[in-house]
């Protein structure tokens, strides 16, 4: 893993193995001037849980890493984030939006709504923002990771950095 050792704006575009550390997301971060950190990793594209594999190749804990996941509330998109090592509850999603139904986003349209691929979509910088919840354990850590916008890139930041940086709601998420 290659982390910066604080919390800092990351404004520089760096080329790690043909990974930019600038992406829309960390463009946002930088602009908005929300601290954080970015760290990379070798990404297996064969693994079943990217989160899990990030984790692993980070040497952190599973439960502070976070995936985002696009969905469809009452037929409208959302984004949720939550523990990679969690499994999202559908009627725990509906009701965090004020829904009847969520369901999972088709990964062709989760793209085409956020600018990214599927194992790299940050909930920064996506072309539409569209209403985001966080888990709300994952609230309670000092740090946390989430996809920094390339399949391989980490954002490193505080919880409470992440939900005010998104206008995100915490809520109870998972199963």
């Amino acid at each position: 893993m290659r982390a910066d050792a604080t919390l800092a704006n990351c404004r520089d575009a760096v080329a790690i193995k043909g990974m930019s550390r600038t992406t829309p997301a960390t463009l946002m971060l930088a602009k908005s001037g929300v601290p954080f950190a970015v760290a990379t990793y070798d990404y297996d594209s064969s693994a079943e849980r990217v989160g899990l594999q990030a984790a692993e190749a980070m040497g952190v804990p599973a439960s502070l890493v976070l995936k985002t996941l696009m969905v469809e509330v009452d037929g409208k998109p959302a984004c949720v984030v939550v523990p990679s090592d969690q499994e999202v509850n559908m009627k725990k999603v509906a009701a965090a939006f004020g829904a009847k139904s969520a369901q999972m986003m088709k990964p062709v349209d989760a793209e085409r709504l956020t600018g990214y691929k599927v194992g790299g979509i940050s909930p920064f910088g996506q072309r539409k923002q569209v209403p985001t919840a966080v888990e709300e354990m994952a609230t309670l850590e000092d740090e946390v990771y989430l996809n920094g916008g390339q399949r391989g890139l980490q954002i490193r930041m505080r919880p409470d950095d992440l939900v005010k940086a998104l206008g995100a709601r915490a809520a109870d998420l998972i199963r």
